[in-house]
């Protein structure tokens, strides 16, 4: 798989992750303490941690794919811990992705 592939997949699953967390903090938790439901944050909050996981291995990952620096991995794991992070931080991957997609000749 190439770097820009890599990195394609990477934004992608960092915009899932941050997803879940919204999910988790904006309609999981509100129903637990409102409604009872604490089975929903169990639910969201088990399928958001499996995510952050994963998430943290591709960005470890990433330090030597796309490539990345160490600083960079550790800011996308950083930024996904806060909601609407990850999106903020997709900025950062776009503008990486155009750099290494203008200095790499184009996949086959």
């Amino acid at each position: 798989m190439s770097s820009q592939r890599f990195l394609h997949r990477l934004r992608w699953f960092s915009r899932v992750e941050g997803v879940s967390t919204l999910l988790l903090f904006g309609i999981a938790m509100p129903l637990k303490y409102l409604a009872g439901m604490a089975w929903v944050v169990t639910l969201v909050g088990g399928i958001h941690g499996a995510l952050f996981v994963a998430l943290v291995v591709m960005f470890l990952v990433a330090i030597g794919r796309v490539p990345m620096t160490p600083a960079l991995a550790m800011t996308g794991i950083v930024a996904a811990v806060f909601p609407f992070g990850p999106f903020w931080f997709d900025r950062r991957l776009a503008t990486l992705g155009e750099r290494s997609q203008s200095s790499s000749p184009p996949d086959p």
